[in-house]
C-alpha cells in the first residue's frame, strides 16, 4: 500500500496543484453581473415570446385563467433569479475550497496543534491600547548617581487593568552627547519578562522610543542585587545618529519586580561593571501598599555591592564641612592665652580740677 501511494503521490500532487488553480480561477470569477445579464436576457425573451403567442393566439382564446397561469409562471421565474443571486452573494464572502493531500493535512494538524499549547502556555500580552497613561504618577523609585549628572530624570508611569504598573525613568535623552540611561520598572502580578528572546522584547521597546536595533550581540549575564540580568552590546540608531550601548532586563521569569532599558555612556564605552553598579544604586522610595515590592527591595539590600556605595562630598575630593553630613566635623579655631602676647595697659590720665579746665 506504501508502494502504492509512494508511486500516486507525483500525480495527486499535479492533480492538486491544478484543483487549486482552478478553484482559484473560479473565486476570480464574479458571478453576480452574470446572472443580471441572464436575467435581462430572459425577460427580453419572455418579452418576444409573449408578442408572438399574442399575434398567433386570440385576445378572448386565453381569458383570465391564462392571464393567472402566465403570471404564476412570471412570479415563479422571478424567485428563482432571486434565490440564486442572493445564494451566489452570500458564497462569496465564504472562503474557497483548499485542496491538499493526505501529507500535507496531517503536517498542517500537527503544526496548528503546537501554535495551540504554545499560545495556551504564554501569558496574554497587553497592546498599547489596554495601557492608562497616570498624568501625575508618584514616583516609586528614585536612582543617583554621579555617572547620570544632577539634572532628575523624565519620569513616567502607566497602568494596566490587571494591576500591573510600568515606570519609565529617562536620563537626559539619546541625541546629547553624555550618558544615557533608559530604565523600565515594572510591578504588579506577573511583573516578570515571560517566555519572549531578549532580541525580540529589545526591538519592541526601541520601536516604542522611535528607535531601530541596528546589531546585537549573544546575552551575557550579570550579578546584580536584585539577581541575574540579561545584558548584551546593541548599535541603536535614530534617523542616522548611531550610539553604541548596552541593553539589559531581568532574567527571572516570574517576579514582583523587574527591569530593562539600555545605558549608553558619554565619551568612554559603555561598561557592564557600570551598569551593574547603577542597578545596585536603585532605591524604593514609595511602595505604597505593594508589600511583595518592598520585601523584595528588603532582601536585595543585604546584596548590594560596597564598591558601589554612594559617594559622597568627601569622597569626590571635595574638602569636608559642616555640610557634608557623613564626614568629620572640623575643628575649631580658638584663641589662647599663650598663643598671642598680652598687651601692655596704657596709663591713666591724671583727672584736671574745674579751675586749670576754666583757664584754658
Amino acid at each position: 500500500m506504501r508502494a502504492g501511494l509512494e508511486r500516486l503521490r507525483p500525480w495527486l500532487a499535479l492533480a492538486g496543484a491544478a484543483c487549486r488553480s482552478a478553484a482559484r480561477r473560479l473565486a476570480r470569477i464574479d458571478i453576480v453581473p452574470a446572472l443580471i445579464s441572464a436575467a435581462d436576457h430572459g425577460e427580453r425573451q419572455a418579452r418576444a415570446l409573449w408578442r408572438s403567442l399574442r399575434r398567433l393566439v386570440p385576445q378572448r382564446g386565453l381569458g383570465l385563467p391564462g392571464a393567472l397561469l402566465w403570471r404564476g409562471l412570471a412570479a415563479l421565474a422571478g424567485l428563482g433569479m432571486t434565490a440564486a443571486l442572493v445564494t451566489s452573494l452570500s458564497a462569496k464572502d465564504e472562503t474557497p475550497p483548499q485542496f491538499t493531500s493526505l501529507a500535507a493535512a496531517a503536517v498542517s494538524e500537527d503544526a496548528a496543534s503546537q501554535t495551540a499549547a504554545r499560545s495556551a502556555a504564554r501569558p496574554a500580552s497587553l497592546g498599547a491600547a489596554d495601557w492608562s497613561p497616570i498624568s501625575r504618577p508618584i514616583a516609586l523609585f528614585d536612582l543617583a548617581a554621579p555617572e547620570l549628572g544632577r539634572a532628575a530624570p523624565a519620569y513616567e508611569a502607566r497602568r494596566a487593568p490587571d494591576g500591573r504598573r510600568e515606570d519609565i525613568m529617562t536620563f537626559a535623552t539619546f541625541a546629547e552627547k553624555g550618558s544615557h540611561l533608559a530604565l523600565r520598572l515594572r510591578t504588579g502580578p506577573s511583573a516578570g519578562r515571560g517566555a519572549r528572546p531578549f532580541t525580540i522584547d529589545l526591538v519592541r521597546e526601541a520601536a516604542q522610543r522611535a528607535l531601530s536595533v541596528t546589531r546585537s550581540s549573544a546575552p551575557v549575564a550579570i550579578a546584580t542585587r536584585f539577581g541575574t540580568v540579561e545584558t548584551a552590546d546593541v548599535v541603536l540608531d535614530d534617523d542616522g545618529r548611531n550610539r553604541n550601548c548596552i541593553a539589559f532586563r531581568s532574567a527571572e521569569e516570574t517576579a514582583a519586580f523587574a527591569m530593562s532599558g539600555w545605558w549608553c555612556a558619554g565619551d568612554r564605552p559603555s561598561d557592564r561593571r557600570q551598569l551593574a553598579c547603577l542597578i545596585d544604586r536603585l532605591d524604593l522610595v514609595n511602595a505604597a501598599d505593594d508589600e511583595a515590592l518592598r520585601r523584595a527591595f528588603a532582601r536585595s539590600e543585604l546584596a548590594r555591592d560596597p564598591a558601589c556605595a554612594r559617594q559622597h562630598l568627601a569622597t569626590t575630593g571635595r574638602k569636608a564641612s559642616w555640610l557634608d553630613g557623613d564626614g568629620a566635623v572640623p575643628t575649631l579655631r580658638m584663641k589662647t592665652a599663650t598663643a598671642e602676647a598680652a598687651k601692655a595697659t596704657p596709663p591713666a590720665r591724671p583727672a584736671r580740677t574745674k579751675a586749670a579746665r576754666r583757664k584754658r
